[in-house]
């Protein structure tokens, strides 16, 4: 029987498995952006095909994380380092970017650049925190992309900063390492892996057009990826290490796929 058929047998889960499905809508909502839910699995086919008991509810997450999984692993197989995301004209640029955070805007909490340094840790050569005016004073690349939310909205952005492969070279990172992870000011995690690190379209973001970042939008320090949605590109970053242990996220740790493709 193929899985097509199977989805159209089970579209409606029972009530004890909706309840379930409703748990790990966030999961089921991540494995089902990169379509492999879409039009042909269910919470029913999902069921049948791992084996699973629909009343408990951990043999169901079980599962779903064994998708993501797969789904991950599917991204980072399909991921082309030397192919670039579409970019854009000035004129298409939003003025100013669209404010996002796991909490309003009304409670961010403003970062003095004079206090302010980028720690390193892991797998570096050099381990020296940086200043804002030292991240200032490095050469500067452009970056006008969209910035793509997981919740369906976007905007093109124009971002300056430092390459991160340039950054990475500059403190003596091991770039055959496996990841990154990132920790921020707002006590927001990230993380992404090392091929996405080195893309000629990943830099750390220190202005926003000719400007320095506003303080609701990451001031000083932010990634920036084309290559990545949203919750991917951690802001007001204040460490960064290189590790071969995968990482979490703060997105990631909450059942969002963790590779984070577009």
């Amino acid at each position: 029987m193929t899985i097509q058929r199977l989805g159209s047998i089970f579209r409606r889960p029972t009530p004890i498995g909706q309840a379930v499905f409703d748990d790990n809508r966030k999961l089921v909502a991540s494995i089902d952006r990169r379509g492999l839910l879409r039009g042909s699995l269910s919470l029913g086919s999902l069921v049948m095909l791992t084996g699973c008991d629909v009343g408990h509810e951990g043999s169901v997450q079980s599962a779903l994380r064994a998708v993501s999984e797969f789904n991950d692993a599917v991204q980072a197989a399909l991921f082309r380092p030397d192919h670039l995301a579409p970019t854009y004209a000035l004129d298409q640029v939003a003025h100013p970017p669209r404010y996002n955070a796991f909490y309003g805007i009304g409670d961010v909490r403003p970062v003095a650049a004079s206090t302010w340094k980028l720690e390193l840790a892991g797998r570096i050569g050099n381990k020296t925190p940086w200043t804002v005016a030292q991240m200032y004073d490095l050469p500067e690349t452009e970056l006008i992309a969209k910035h793509i939310c997981v919740e369906g909205w976007d905007y093109v952005g124009h971002w300056k900063g430092v390459s991160l492969r340039l950054f990475l070279e500059r403190i003596g990172a091991d770039t055959k390492a496996r990841y990154l992870a990132f920790k921020c000011a707002d006590d927001y995690t990230g993380s992404i892996d090392m091929a996405t690190a080195l893309h000629p379209q990943t830099i750390l973001a220190t202005r926003y057009g000719d400007d320095p970042i506003g303080d609701p939008f990451g001031f000083p320090l932010r990634l920036r990826t084309a290559t990545k949605l949203g919750y991917k590109n951690p802001k007001w970053i204040t460490a960064i290490e290189v590790t071969n242990t995968k990482p979490g996220g703060y997105w990631e740790d909450r059942g969002f796929n963790w590779f984070g493709g577009i």
